[in-house]
This record gives structure tokens, sequence and C-alpha cells, in this order.
């Protein structure tokens, strides 16, 4: 016997399509960097006083990462915002931030420029994400919710075949500038957010005698809220280790290979296949992720998402980066670390259903933030093993004993499988 769902309102649809939308774009916001990274830092290195090595270009390459990733952690600060003024309006101002900011990058004329915009990229962009989820989880109703979840995130991974394309059109024709320039464009949809879509009805009805914009915050640390909200930062971290130390190092790995195998003349295109191989591989993961989470559990499901990140990550840039001919299965690699780079689907269904409605907002932008300070530590000592091994795979396969801490510290998550979203 088949159940029908719940329909969707028009709002519901617009403010999916509104939160999707912003996610897409941020995903191409915060890939375009990696796909541009190598000629970006060629022309700008010298300009700022500094050779144009190799190794420069892999270190001040890390330097900016990290950078981008203290931007993001700043972002929590939405949390609060958003739980006090309202989920709509916060996620307005965020698209804008890094609109603004993206846009600017195009216009530099040293690394320490692009150094700075792209920091506050990152406290845009780390925003879109909880304010998204958040309110996408408070309007579709319960019997969809959880995919809505999963539907929400293959967003940000679109995001990555759309500057996959923009590099393969724009950038290889008009120069790494252009593509700051495209990745500008999310400031369209404010206008589409503001006129039509509307406010969460539950955020509306939240208890409205708490008026400290602080006070959601400071319920993370509760007695009943506290150790959920540390392990949740911790797996994010562990996630991102994998995001910023494995994946966003794609694009200058395939072109590294296709160069060592003599396609240096379509290297370029080459990394734009790779970036869609990966792509494609996270937005089927995003979509099989809610129905496993609801049979297996949200644990058992995120452990299998890390166990995938953890051989693909060591396989694939420890043995297969190296290999005679490795363009080729290096690609199939890159599926796998796309399948498992969806387990970042998993906090869009997970976080919310673990806090009430007057701090989730602030819940789902700590526990996604908060770890980025952490990583842009990882990053940076990335780049430093890139600059000492002279090679990117060796540091990159390391990086893939974060996913075996992972799968250790997940028993002791808040399981929330067959719970309704907390009022």
């Amino acid at each position: 016997m088949t159940t029908s769902r719940t329909p969707l309102t028009a709002n519901q649809i617009r403010g999916f399509w509104a939160a999707w939308g912003g996610w897409a774009l941020d995903g191409m916001d915060s890939f375009i960097y990696s796909l541009v990274l190598a000629p970006a830092l060629i022309e700008l290195l010298p300009r700022s006083g500094i050779a144009a090595t190799a190794g420069n270009v892999g270190y001040y390459g890390s330097v900016l990462f990290a950078l981008f990733l203290i931007g993001w952690g700043v972002s929590m600060i939405w949390g609060p915002v958003a739980d006090h003024f309202g989920r709509v309006r916060t996620l307005i101002f965020t698209i804008l931030c890094y609109s603004l900011f993206t846009l600017l990058c195009g216009v530099v004329t040293n690394v320490w420029q692009l150094a700075i915009f792209r920091l506050l990229a990152g406290v845009g962009i780390g925003g879109e994400w909880s304010m998204g989820g958040t309110f996408v989880a408070e309007v579709w109703p319960e019997d969809r919710r959880r995919m809505g979840a999963g539907y929400l995130h293959t967003g940000y991974y679109f995001g990555f075949f759309l500057a996959a394309i923009l590099n393969y059109t724009i950038g290889a024709r008009y120069g790494w500038r252009w593509m700051f320039v495209a990745g500008g464009t999310p400031a369209l949809l404010v206008t589409f957010i503001q006129y039509g879509v509307r406010e969460s009805h539950t955020w509306e009805k939240r208890d409205v005698k708490r008026v400290s914009v602080a006070a959601p915050f400071a319920k993370l640390f509760s007695a009943t809220y506290a150790r959920r909200t540390w392990l949740n930062a911790i797996y994010l971290l562990i996630s991102i280790v994998g995001l910023w130390a494995g994946s966003v190092y794609v694009p200058t790995s395939v072109r590294e290979i296709a160069v060592r195998e003599g396609y240096g003349a379509t290297a370029a295109q080459l990394a734009s296949y790779g970036t869609m191989v990966l792509s494609v591989g996270t937005i089927l993961g995003c979509l099989v992720l809610p129905p496993l989470a609801d049979r297996y559990g949200r644990r058992v499901t995120l452990g299998l998402y890390f166990v995938v990140m953890f051989f693909s990550i060591s396989v694939g840039f420890g043995y297969v980066f190296y290999m005679t001919h490795a363009l080729l299965p290096f690609m199939v690699c890159l599926f796998f670390l796309g399948v498992g780079g969806a387990n970042f689907a998993m906090y869009t269904l997970w976080l919310p259903e673990q806090y009430t409605t007057d701090c989730r907002a602030s819940a789902f932008a700590f526990a996604t933030s908060v770890g980025r300070f952490a990583g842009a530590g990882i990053t940076f000592l990335v780049g430093n093993g890139v600059q000492y091994f002279h090679t990117i795979g060796t540091p990159v396969a390391i990086t893939s004993i974060a996913f075996v801490i992972g799968v250790l510290l997940l028993p002791f998550g808040e399981e929330t499988r067959g719970k309704a979203l907390p009022s």
C-alpha cells in the first residue's frame, strides 16, 4: 500500500528553490577559487613581490584557503541573528555579502587584496547554508522534510558543476578575473527571496519573550545541548577536512596529472571534467542519503559516508595519483570522492532535528562554522606539506585519517531517526 505525501504549498516551493539556488551559487563561488588558483596566483604573486614558483603557488594557495575558512568560521554570527530577526531576512544578507566580495575578487591587484575579499566572501557563504537549511527544515512538512534536506544539499555540488562549466567556457577564454565576476551574480536571487518567500511559521510562533540576540547561542551550551553541540562541531570538522583537503585540490591534481601525461594543452578542460565527475557523484550521494538515514539511522549512515571518504582520499591521492597512467583511474576515484562528499547533506537533515526552534539556526551556524577555524589550520598544514614534499598527493592522502577518528566518535552522537522536528 502506498501513502500519499503532503502537498507542498507555493511558499514552500518558492522557499526551497530560493534556498537551493543560493546554495548552488554558494558552491559555484567556493569552487571557483580552486579552479582559478594556479592562474590567479601566477599573475598576482609577482605583483606582490613574490616569485611565482610551484612551491609558492601551493603555499600561498593554502594560506588563502585557510583565510577563506576563517571567514566561514566567523559566519556563525548569522545564527543568533536569524534566531532573533528571522530566517529569510538573514538569508538575504548572507547572499549579498558573498556576492559583493566575490565580485571584488575580480578586480584585485595583489594577492593580499584577494586574501581579504576571500575571507569576507567566506563569511557570507558559510551563513547561507545554515540559513537555507534551517528554513527548509521548518517550512517543509514532516513527511517530506528529510528528502528536502537531501534535495537542498545537491545545490552546493550542482554549483561545482556550474563552476566547471564557467571554467571550461569563460575561464578558459577570458581568464580567471571573469570567473569571479560571474561568481558575483547570486545577488540577483535577493529580489526573488525578498518578494517571493514568506518567513517560517515555526519561527514566527516561537517564544517571543527571548529578546537577547545572544540567548539562543548560550542555550547551545546548556546541560541539555552542550554534548551534542560539541560532537556535531567535531563531525563537521572531519567533513571539512575531506572537502578542503581533498575535493578542493581536485582541479589542481587533475591538471598536474594531465600535464605529466602530455595533455598540457587541454589540462584546464580536463580539470573541469574532473570537477564534473566529482559533482555527479556527490549529487547522487545526496539523493540516496535520506532513505539510508531513515533505514539505518543518522549515525550509521554518516559512518558509511566517512568510510567512502577514507578510501577515496587515501587510495586516490596516496596511490592512484602516482600511477604511470593515472588520469582515468583518478577520475574513477573522484566519483567515489564525490559520493562520500555528500556526507554534508547529513548535517542539513540531522542538525535541525537536534534543537528547538529558538536556537536551531544558532546551532546549525555554530556546528557548520566553528570547525572551519581548525580546518583553516589543517589546510595550512596541507599547504606546507605540498611545499615540503613537492607534491599534492601524499599530504592530501594523510588527511584521510580524520575519517577513522570520525567513525570512532559517531556512536556518541544524538540519534534522531523516527523523531519529529522539535518545536
